[in-house]
């Protein structure tokens, strides 16, 4: 029997309830993972809503590092060996799952579970928001919404490692630090400073190449008015919702500006895609460009609680839980 947790309906974060059950031998492609430590995300919020529908009844969480316990038939990992995952399906919120062993990336000894379960999603978006949606450059500046959140933090280490001006904005003057000391060149507290009026001011009028928003409705709007013409919009989020319809003319309008709505999934397609973004995430936390710092954990079962304080925007860097 192991522990996990589920829903049958979607809604706040009561509606997660930790059962027990019994879990089945891998069939065919598949291995048994014992999650040592799972990683909590934004997205999560969203299945557990329906903001992102999924069939009901079903697990949650989409990332977790552990052992292989168990192999199915032709499935390429063996017992014993370190792994770790964040885009092989639903359900890492639990003691040990199945999975396909496509979708599963070998974790480097000198990478513990616990670094693993806390960066894998954030570092793996990072690195296709960095590298590939808009391939940033030493000398460019961008933005980054939520500066101090999970993945912002990762994003401005990785972009100051690369020699980007990166600009954040935050919602308090301790995020404000805590971006500043995480590698971003300027930091904004929209709840002080107008945004567009910032980015005016760091960029001499210039405006800016590109801008990264995972917020979502709040932020939609101006993110847009930071864009210099030709500029590219990556709405990778919906920290607060998803944004308003946009009429397309907006677009021409600002300066035939591009807009994108990337995902993980697509960038992670295929195994080889999945497992290049995987080591080259994990070669920058080992060359000392990227520090992942967990500032919170949680047991398995006090899940709501942390969904709770994720939400209320109450954590900061990445959070974990503890099976």
């Amino acid at each position: 029997m192991v522990s996990r947790v589920s829903i049958t309906e979607n809604g706040g974060p009561e509606v997660m309830q930790l059962i027990e059950e019994a879990l089945e031998a891998p069939g065919p492609g598949m291995v048994t993972v014992r999650n040592h430590a799972i990683g909590l995300n934004f997205i999560d919020t969203y299945h557990r809503s329906g903001l992102y529908p999924v069939p009901l009844p079903t697990g949650l969480g989409g990332e977790a590092a552990g052992v292989v316990e168990a192999v199915g038939e032709g499935a390429e990992f063996t017992v014993g060996d370190r792994v770790a995952y964040c885009s092989a399906g639903l359900g890492s919120y639990a003691e040990a799952v199945n999975l396909p062993a496509e979708r599963l990336v070998a974790l480097p000894d000198d990478i513990d579970f616990e670094t693993a379960a806390a960066c894998l999603l954030k570092g793996q978006t990072t690195e296709y928001l960095i590298q590939r949606t808009y391939p940033l450059q030493s000398g460019e500046q961008c933005l980054f919404h939520a500066a101090a959140g999970g993945v912002g933090l990762l994003f401005g280490q990785w972009s100051a490692a690369i020699g980007v001006e990166a600009i954040g904005t935050v919602g308090s003057d301790e995020k404000a630090e805590l971006a500043r000391a995480h590698g971003y060149a300027h930091v904004i507290n929209y709840r002080t400073e107008n945004v567009v009026e910032r980015v005016m001011e760091i960029t001499g009028g210039a405006m800016l190449p590109v801008v990264y928003d995972g917020v979502g409705a709040d932020t939609f709007a101006m993110s847009l008015d930071c864009l210099r013409p030709r500029g590219l919009m990556v709405s990778f989020g919906n920290a607060s919702g998803s944004p308003a319809p946009l009429d397309i003319q907006t677009l021409t309008a600002k300066g035939s500006l591009y807009l994108t709505r990337p995902s993980l999934l697509a960038y992670t397609a295929s195994s080889a895609d999945l497992r290049q973004s995987s080591e080259d995430l994990f070669a920058r936390i080992k060359a000392g460009d990227i520090k992942v710092e967990i500032n919170q954990r949680y047991a398995l079962a006090d899940v709501q609680q942390a969904h709770i304080d994720l939400e209320g925007r109450k954590t900061t860097g990445s959070t974990i839980l503890l099976p």
